[in-house]
């Protein structure tokens, strides 16, 4: 790889991409193929550059990119590390509900079934899966405040995810997909919709039939593009409310 001065400025080529979104891309499958994992501190700078053969600032500014898309993270006198799925990750970017006048916190998790068994065709188009693919279906409520607050059915490719369901399934899942499979979480979509609770949903939250819910559809993708999960999410309403922080 060459870093030029024209490569880094002449935005007015055809198909032209700044050499630090390049050297971005690189570094995002180099994480992708497992050759750094999660917690693990990046080479330095200098180190990197030397490597791919460009300037140090433009792996600063590819360093920034990913640190700003929360893939790594900077640490003072330390070094850049990539993102691990600790709890307070979680927390602040992917679980948005929160008690009425009350503080975020993470909620804890009482499971209802996991099982194994092919796709359906929403969950092949969802998950982009191709025909007979299997998938492990999970369903839990989530506790926060001191009682049930929402319900969530999510669906995983089996091809992903090897003896998921013999193992024991943790609270914070992400860091599960990351420590045992290699599997980074680095973007999810969602979409937000009302709903009433049906009976079954009613008597597993402990809210009246047909109360008001906030129905949450989530598709997270990996690192690499890859998508991992689809979560659906039936939420109370009466003592809570999702919190989305726009920059």
């Amino acid at each position: 790889m060459t870093d030029t001065t024209s490569r880094d400025t002449d935005q007015t080529r055809p198909g032209f991409r700044p050499l630090y979104a390049q050297v971005r891309e690189l570094l995002v499958a180099r994480i992708a193929r497992g050759e750094w994992a999660p917690g693990e501190a990046l080479p330095s700078e200098g180190q990197i550059a030397a490597d791919l053969d460009v300037s140090q600032g433009t792996v600063r500014k590819a360093l920034d990119a990913m640190t700003a898309d929360r893939l790594l993270v900077r640490r003072q006198g330390r070094g850049t590390f990539v993102a691990s799925h600790d709890e307070n990750r979680v927390l602040f970017q992917f679980f948005k509900l929160t008690p009425d006048g009350g503080a975020r916190e993470f909620p804890t998790s009482r499971l209802l079934k996991v099982e194994t068994g092919r796709a359906t065709a929403d969950e092949r188009t969802v998950l982009e899966l191709r025909p007979n693919a299997r998938v492990i279906r999970i369903e839990r409520v989530r506790d926060l405040a001191g009682g049930p607050a929402l319900i969530e059915t999510i669906s995983l490719p089996a091809a992903l995810f090897p003896g998921f369901e013999k193992g024991e399934v943790p609270n914070n899942l992400y860091g599960l997909f990351a420590t045992r499979y290699g599997v980074s979480i680095a973007v999810a979509s969602e979409t937000l919709k009302a709903v009433s609770a049906d009976a079954k949903v009613a008597t597993d939250l402990g809210v009246p039939n047909g109360s008001p819910l906030l129905m949450i559809e989530r598709v997270a993708r990996s690192i690499d593009g890859t998508a991992v999960e689809w979560r659906r999410s039936l939420c109370r309403t009466d003592r809570f409310h999702y919190v989305s922080e726009l920059r």
